[in-house]
């Protein structure tokens, strides 16, 4: 299910324990950015979230109509099947998925699974010049209004990172790289 491809490991990764990462935050925060940077350093299977929604989420959300919880479900089952794959095989993993609520990260967490959820957190501001600049997604800006006000920012029981995307991504890369060090 999915692109499951991986590199070498690079020496960034020395030190690190494979771990499933749940790279979350509201469109536009740089998910697939800093996600496909981990993969670079660390070699682990990557998936991009986006890729798994069914056809008819991508149309809701390309026609500007947010989604609701029960479009997500489906879409969720599908990551969490991802990540299960990956944690059987052994192989770590990064997987791009919104996660906005508690709720849906405890689907991805279910059957045991304990993944590290990389919240990317960036100011309103920067987030609307970003998504309104992006070219190729099928995510219009007029839709981070609904996703702002869903977001649940993770808590400190929930095996999460707080990452400000202040920095460039290869800063915001090594920051992470550092804190999963000390996993």
């Amino acid at each position: 299910m999915g692109s499951k491809q991986t590199l070498p490991s690079q020496p960034a990764a020395e030190g690190i324990g494979k771990h499933l990462l749940v790279i979350m935050g509201v469109s536009g925060c740089g998910k697939t950015t800093i996600a496909e940077g981990l993969r670079n350093e660390l070699g682990w299977p990557f998936q991009e979230g986006d890729d798994l929604h069914p056809s008819a989420n991508v149309q809701k959300m390309a026609a500007g109509i947010p989604l609701n919880d029960e479009d997500r479900w489906p879409w969720l089952e599908r990551c969490h099947e991802w990540l299960a794959e990956c944690e059987k095989s052994g192989s770590g993993a990064i997987l791009t998925c919104s996660a906005l609520k508690r709720s849906y990260r405890d689907v991805l967490r279910r059957d045991g699974l304990n993944p590290v959820f990389i919240y990317l957190h960036v100011d309103e501001t920067v987030l609307i010049k970003r998504l309104q600049t992006r070219k190729g997604h099928y995510m219009p800006a007029s839709l981070l209004p609904s996703q702002l006000q869903t977001l649940e920012p993770p808590t400190d029981d929930e095996h999460a990172m707080t990452i400000s995307v202040a920095s460039a991504p290869p800063q915001t890369i090594a920051t992470i790289l550092t804190k999963l060090k000390s996993l």
